[in-house]
Order: structure tokens, then C-alpha cells, then sequence
């Protein structure tokens, strides 16, 4: 599929009623209803505090796939994008989406961790990472994740996150707005027949996306942790693939980021309904940069503090307010911060720089507004 009709797809499917960054059970639930009489939906299990979580059938074909979004519950670009895609192949009568549906089962779940999304953290309620708990199942929502993977017996996995935005692509300078990963399945992080598999499927990814934002798809650093549920399916030797959505320039909300994963998900979907996938064409992976975490939100530059000239890095910390994510500026490190880069930069050419009420600015303060040049510069997301 061209990356013209992926636009199309995602501009005519678009699942109005998502949007920003918070998503929960209670946005999700009347999706689900629309598409009853579409797929089969069933509840899986139960969360901690006794959520349900649910899973969509989509197709009817002998490929397997198993996709699963929110195990980290403030991660909901995944989310988004996966509505997207029930509605195209709810509705698309295209040659290439009925060829996905009758070449493929596709078990989606949508939010696996909804005390989390609710919350909008990324534990559970018994603040267990679900990500490292692959091996011990010590909570409900892991058990419900292995227990449909052991009775499915997916074909390939879709492992479906969120990232931050500090992310760059190799020292490019450039944000990873979508980055993935092959796990490994070994302590020496082997590049088995498994994972070839998986790095093929990432190769026409990464080729679709590469025509539309050059630069800005990352990989992951490989390194084996069998409590990662990836890891621990790929060892299983299920072609398992990692989804990282990250930041697109200014776009904060993750609406453009969504578009990308929805291509992404869509394009490995029709390669795995309309190849035969052995792994030799694994090798293109490799010219992926690795992920680096080079980005501040901001960077003032060059502010004199305690007689010091040194660079103010800060992030945006994400909070749930009345049903709202917001985004509080937060001074994360002063150093000299040469080799990093501010999604948004500012210059204070050396002068002396300091909070709204003259207090010296200091790592981990909340700062909505600075003094550079005596001038107020608001640091929101509206402003900067």
C-alpha cells in the first residue's frame, strides 16, 4: 500500500470521539458497542480493581495476529489508532483490507491496563509495571494477557506502547516519532530465524514511513529482560514487534504520531496477509538508528545563574486534571546541556535568568513563567 492511501484510509476513518491523550475504559465502551454487530467482542478478564478488559476479533483468516495497547495506561496513541482501524475494516470494502480479513484473525486488546488508563499512570493499581511482570503474572492483568496468548496461539504479536518525548534518532537531531523494536529472545540477543521475522515486518514499516518523515524512526535498544512480556513471547518463537509511539514536532496531543501508528499497524497487517515471510529480508533493520534520549521540551540557552552561564533543560510532566491531560513545565536538569536538543529553544544570551517572583530557578521546580531579558516568557504549551 502507498503512503497516499494510507492518508486516505486515515483521513476518511478517523475515529472522531478519540483525541489527546486521555484514554480510558469509558471513552472506549461505546466504540465497542458500535462495532458489536461488526466483529466479536468478549471480555478476557478483569483488572485489578474489576475492570473489564476486552478483546475485538477482526477477520476471519488463518494468519494470527495479537495486538495489545495501554498495558502502560497513560500510553494511548496505540489506542487511538487501533479505533481507526475498526472503523476502516468495519467499513472499507478495498481489495487490500478484505485481503487482510480473509488472510488474517486479528485479536485486539484495546486496553489492557484500565485502571492505569483511568488514572493515567503507567502501573496498575497495585503499581506493578505489567511490562516486567511477564514472568511472575503476578497480577490479573498479566495473567489475562498470557492466558489468551497461551489459547489464541498468535502467529506474530503487535506489542503496542507509547514513548517520551526526550527520544532522538541517533544523534540526528531528530525526534522518534515512531521507534520499534524485535525483541530479543536470548541473553546474547541471537538474531534468530524468530526475530528476522520480526525485523522484516519492521523493514516495510520503517520503508513506508521513511517517505513521509525521514529521520524519524528509531529502534530500541535490544537488550534481554525475560519479565518483558516481548521478550518472553518472542522466546516462545512468536515473530513478536515492539510499537513506540513518540513525538511529532509540536504535536503533543500524539494526533499526527496516531496517524503514523495507524499506517504502521495497517502496513504490517497487509504484508503478513499478502507475503510469505521467512526473515531474509531482515537485513534493512539494521539501518534503523538506535533511539537516544537527547531531547529536553525546552532548553533556554545560555542563562547566567549564580554567576554561571549554563543551559535550563525542562520537561513537560504530564498530569490528569479534571479529565484533562496537562502539561506542567518542570526543570529537569542545568548543566551545560551541548549535544541535546529543545523540541523548542530559547536564547538568553547570557543574561540573568530567573522565575516570575525573582526566586532562583533550581532542578525539579514547576515553572510556568521565566524572566529573560526582564521579559516574561510563558512557558505553556500555548505560549511556547
Amino acid at each position: 500500500m502507498t503512503g497516499a492511501l494510507l492518508n486516505q484510509f486515515h483521513k476518511t476513518f478517523k475515529e472522531s470521539s478519540l483525541f489527546h491523550r486521555y484514554i480510558a475504559l469509558q471513552h472506549i465502551v461505546p466504540l465497542l458497542e458500535k462495532h458489536a454487530s461488526h466483529f466479536d467482542i468478549k471480555i478476557v478478564g478483569h483488572s485489578v480493581l474489576g475492570q473489564p478488559i476486552y478483546v475485538i476479533f477482526v477477520g476471519t483468516g488463518g494468519q494470527k495476529i495479537l495486538m495489545w495497547s495501554q498495558m502502560h495506561g497513560n500510553e494511548s496513541t496505540t489506542t487511538k489508532a487501533i479505533f481507526d482501524l475498526c472503523n476502516l475494516f468495519a467499513e472499507s470494502i478495498h481489495v487490500n483490507i478484505q485481503q487482510i480479513l480473509n488472510s488474517c484473525t486479528v485479536a485486539i486488546i484495546p486496553i489492557l491496563n484500565p485502571d492505569g488508563a483511568e488514572a493515567y499512570i503507567r502501573l496498575n493499581a497495585n503499581d506493578v509495571d505489567l511490562n516486567r511482570d511477564a514472568q511472575d503474572l503476578s497480577q490479573p492483568e498479566s495473567e489475562v494477557l498470557r492466558t489468551f496468548f497461551d489459547d489464541f496461539k498468535p502467529d506474530y504479536c503487535f506489542n503496542l506502547h507509547g514513548q517520551r518525548t526526550i527520544f532522538s534518532t541517533g544523534n540526528s537531531g531528530l525526534p522518534a516519532t515512531v521507534s520499534f523494536l524485535a525483541p530479543a529472545q536470548d541473553e546474547n540477543c541471537t538474531v534468530t530465524d524468530n526475530r528476522k521475522k520480526a525485523m522484516e515486518i519492521i523493514a516495510v514499516m520503517n520503508t513506508i514511513l521513511q517517505a513521509q518523515i525521514p529521520g524519524q524512526v528509531g529502534v530500541y535498544d535490544d537488550t534481554f529482560n525475560m519479565n518483558c512480556v516481548g521478550d518472553t513471547f518472542q522466546s516462545h518463537d512468536i515473530p513478536t514487534v515492539l510499537f513506540e509511539a513518540g513525538h511529532y514536532q509540536d504535536d503533543y496531543a500524539r494526533e499526527e504520531t496516531r496517524r503514523y501508528i495507524f499506517q504502521s499497524i495497517l502496513t504490517a497487517l497487509h504484508y503478513i496477509a499478502s507475503s510469505k515471510i521467512k526473515g531474509d529480508k531482515h537485513k534493512a533493520y539494521f539501518d534503523i538508528p538506535q533511539n537516544k534520549k537527547s531531547f529536553y521540551d525546552i532548553i533556554i540557552r545560555n542563562a547566567s545563574l549564580n554567576g554561571k552561564v549554563l543551559d535550563i533543560g525542562m520537561l513537560y510532566k504530564e498530569q490528569l486534571i479534571n479529565g484533562k491531560v496537562e502539561f506542567i513545565p518542570t526543570v529537569e536538569k542545568i548543566a551545560n546541556l551541548k549535544g541535546f536538543y529543545g523540541h523548542k529553544e530559547l536564547d538568553a544570551d547570557k543574561t540573568v535568568v530567573s522565575c516570575k517572583n525573582l526566586k532562583p530557578i533550581k532542578e525539579g521546580a514547576e515553572i510556568d513563567i521565566v524572566l529573560i531579558k526582564n521579559q516574561e516568557i510563558a512557558l505553556n504549551l500555548q505560549n511556547i
